[in-house]
C-alpha cells in the first residue's frame, strides 16, 4: 500500500495542470437566483487523478463545464497551465455522441474539428477503438451498441485527440453495477498506461476511491470543498483494492463527511421559496401579495 508521502509515477509527457481560483456560479435574476457554487479554490497537478463527490444540485458538474470553458463563472477564473491551444477533451454522462455517424465517425469526430489529415485520423481513432475492445463495431452505428459500448465510444473519442486534461462528468452514472465495474477497472488500466491529468466528477465513492489520487468532498449548495482526502493506494492499483479493510474503512469515513451535505441538499427548500419567505417576514403583506400573484399566475 502507498502512503501519502510517497511518489507518484511521472505523468504523461504532455499533461496540463488546472488552478481554480474563487470559482463561483449563480444562474438566475432577481429573487430566483441561484447560489449554485463557490467560492471554490482548487489546484490539480499534471498528471493527478482527481475525483470529485458531493451530493446532487452542488455544483459539481457546474465546476467541470466551467473548466472546459462551456460554462462561463460569475466570479473567479480557472488557469490550465498546457503545451497545447485545446489542451481538455471532455466526456459526458450521456454519451454525447451522434446517432447519424458510425462510431468510427464518432471518435474520429474531434480530429476532424482539428483538421487533422483522414487517413491519420482513422489510424489514431481505429487505434482506441481497439484499445477499448471496440474494434469490430467501427462501422455500426450507436443505436445497434448497448449503453457501455456507447460509453466506450465517448471515451475513445475523447482519448483519440491525446488531451493533457481528461474531463469526465459522471460517465459510469447511467450503467448498471456490473458494468460500471468493468468500464472503472478499464479506465484505471488506460489512465495509469499514459497519466494524463484527469478530473472526475461522481457520486459513487466506491468509484472515487478506485480511480483517484485524491478525493475532494464538497458540500451542499452553494458548493464549496469542505474535505479532502488521498487513497492510500500504491499505483499501478487494481480494482481488487476494493477488498482491502482501507478501503473499507476511507469509504465509510467519506460518506461521514458526506451524510450531513446530503440530508441538507435533500430536505433544503429552493432558493426561491427561502426567498419569499424572507419577504413574508419582513413584509406579510407584501408576503401575501406575491402569493395571490403567483396563483393568479399559475391559474
Amino acid at each position: 500500500m502507498r502512503h501519502v508521502d510517497q511518489e507518484l509515477p511521472e505523468p504523461a509527457a504532455q499533461a496540463g495542470g488546472i488552478r481554480a481560483v474563487g470559482i463561483e456560479r449563480r444562474f438566475g435574476r432577481g429573487a430566483s437566483r441561484v447560489h449554485a457554487l463557490g467560492p471554490l479554490d482548487l489546484d490539480v497537478g499534471a498528471g493527478e487523478f482527481c475525483c470529485i463527490v458531493g451530493p446532487s444540485g452542488c455544483g459539481k458538474s457546474t465546476f467541470l463545464r466551467i473548466v472546459a470553458g462551456l460554462v462561463k463563472p460569475t466570479a473567479g477564473r480557472v488557469e490550465v497551465t498546457a503545451a497545447t491551444a485545446h489542451p481538455a477533451a471532455m466526456v459526458f454522462q450521456n454519451y454525447g455522441i451522434s446517432p447519424w455517424k458510425t462510431v468510427l465517425a464518432n471518435v474520429r469526430f474531434g480530429l476532424d474539428l482539428r483538421r487533422v489529415p483522414r487517413k491519420e485520423a482513422d489510424a489514431r481513432a481505429r487505434d482506441w477503438l481497439g484499445r477499448l475492445g471496440l474494434a469490430d463495431f467501427a462501422d455500426r452505428y450507436p443505436a445497434t451498441l448497448s449503453g457501455g459500448m456507447q460509453q466506450r465510444v465517448s471515451i475513445a473519442r475523447a482519448l483519440a485527440v491525446e488531451p493533457e486534461i481528461l474531463l469526465m462528468d459522471e460517465p459510469f452514472a447511467a450503467l448498471d453495477a456490473q458494468l460500471r465495474t468493468i468500464l472503472q477497472d478499464e479506465l484505471l488500466e488506460i489512465c495509469q498506461a499514459d497519466r494524463r491529468t484527469v478530473l472526475f466528477v461522481t457520486h459513487s465513492l466506491e468509484e472515487a476511491l478506485v480511480l483517484g489520487d485524491r478525493v475532494l468532498v464538497m458540500s451542499a449548495r452553494p458548493g464549496r470543498l469542505i474535505a479532502e482526502r488521498v487513497p492510500p493506494f500504491a499505483r499501478p492499483r487494481t480494482g481488487e483494492v476494493r477488498r482491502s479493510p482501507e478501503f473499507a474503512a476511507m469509504q465509510a469515513e467519506l460518506w461521514e463527511l458526506l451524510r450531513g451535505e446530503v440530508e441538507q441538499a435533500s430536505t433544503r427548500k429552493p432558493d426561491t421559496d427561502r426567498e419569499r419567505d424572507r419577504e413574508q417576514h419582513r413584509n406579510p403583506k407584501q408576503g401575501g401579495k406575491q402569493e395571490k400573484d403567483k396563483e393568479e399566475v399559475a391559474s
